[in-house]
């Protein structure tokens, strides 16, 4: 599946741009008549009006007194926070270290009813041992963050999965077969790691399946994927964490996931290459 960071958000920020260029309609200004009333150069407006440019907060609030319309600032810079939250680069998402970006998820864990992930890579975050997650983590802290708060932040995740075994919640979570033979936190980690994942499966609330490794399959690996609800998917790309809500956009997600599901192999078939794996490092 082909991914762009701009697809739901565009949209986003074309509605955005829509609604500003309303404000200046209904005062009977032109775009022209908006860049002098606000001080900027002519074609500025133009550039926010079309959604080349993304206003700031700043822009927002200018535009509003310039249209009489000082009464919506605080709801449009809410929309262009909304749009600007659903492509976040590392750096800006974990500038402060990474226990903050670990805490920021769990209200949507909360309120979410049923999961879906696909990891291509590693165990997905939710069912990952202790151990496990601080090498993970570890990882991601000496390649692009220079705060160290790695314990703050394997913690943050630890408490965060205790969803799995609170309320009415429904997991599925689907693992390339190459994921048990991820020994990023060395052998004893990993081996650890694949008694629990052999565990969760056992979990009456929980779908753990294993895509084997096949020469022909139908769909190749794709990026990692969170699906919450029908309600928001959440990419994890090299560049950054993209956030889908446009419907069709999940819908295409919630696709792909049924027809990886349909490659996967569960219950005792799993646990038979999981234990394989396990004899492997022995």
């Amino acid at each position: 599946m082909a991914v762009s960071p701009s697809s739901s958000a565009q949209q986003a920020r074309q509605a955005l741009a829509d609604r500003l260029a309303e404000l200046c309609r209904d005062a009977g200004l032109t775009g022209r008549d908006l860049a002098r009333l606000c001080g900027w150069h002519p074609s500025k407006s133009s550039r926010i009006m079309s959604a080349r440019t993304p206003p700031s907060a700043e822009d927002i609030r200018v535009w509003c007194r310039a249209t009489g319309a000082e009464d919506q600032t605080a709801d449009l810079i809410a929309s262009l926070r909304t749009a600007e939250g659903m492509w976040i680069g590392w750096r800006r998402m974990e500038r402060t270290g990474l226990r903050q970006a670990q805490e920021a998820r769990l209200p949507l864990y909360e309120r979410t009813r049923r999961f879906r992930a696909y990891s291509p890579g590693l165990v997905p975050g939710l069912i990952q041992t202790r151990d496990y997650t601080e090498a993970v983590l570890r990882a991601v802290q000496r390649r692009r963050v220079v705060v160290d708060d790695v314990a703050e932040a394997v913690a943050a995740r630890m408490e965060r999965q205790r969803v799995l075994h609170e309320g009415s919640r429904r997991f599925a979570f689907l693992v390339e077969e190459s994921v048990l033979r991820n020994s990023l936190g060395g052998t004893d980690v990993l081996t650890d790691q694949l008694g629990h994942l052999a565990a969760v499966g056992f979990l009456p609330n929980v779908s753990l399946g294993i895509v084997p490794e096949r020469r022909h399959r139908s769909r190749m690996p794709v990026e990692g994927f969170w699906i919450y609800d029908a309600a928001q998917v959440n990419v994890e790309l090299v560049s950054g964490y993209l956030t889908i809500t446009q419907p069709s956009e999940v819908a295409m997600y919630a696709d792909t996931f049924a027809e990886l599901a349909g490659m996967a192999v569960y219950g005792a078939q799993a646990r038979a290459l999981i234990a394989a794996a396990v004899d492997a490092l022995r």
